[in-house]
């Protein structure tokens, strides 16, 4: 019976071959597979920059109108004891 944790070992060499060349047809395949994954990569990191900025974007502007408010609300309460200070010792 055939147990299936027996690992089958090779027992026979390989000889090298010499490298295939490729044909013109080959060669013309290759490159253009080529050129298609990097414009493909391309595309695909032009628009994940876009997404990521978009993100950003959204962040940024989500604290700026959290924190906007009390920004604001300092200023004013700071400004309002400026010009409150004179009159208290005039």
């Amino acid at each position: 019976m055939h147990d299936p944790r027996d690992i089958p070992i090779l027992t026979e060499s390989v000889k090298d071959s010499p490298p295939m060349e490729l044909s013109a047809d080959a060669k013309a395949m290759h490159a253009a597979i080529l050129t298609e994954t990097l414009e493909l990569a391309d595309s695909l990191l032009h628009q994940a920059v876009k997404d990521i900025e978009a993100t950003l974007f959204e962040r940024v502007f989500d604290r700026l109108r959290a924190q906007l408010p009390e920004l604001v609300d300092r200023i004013l309460r700071e400004h309002a004891v400026i010009q409150e200070s004179p009159k208290d010792h005039g």
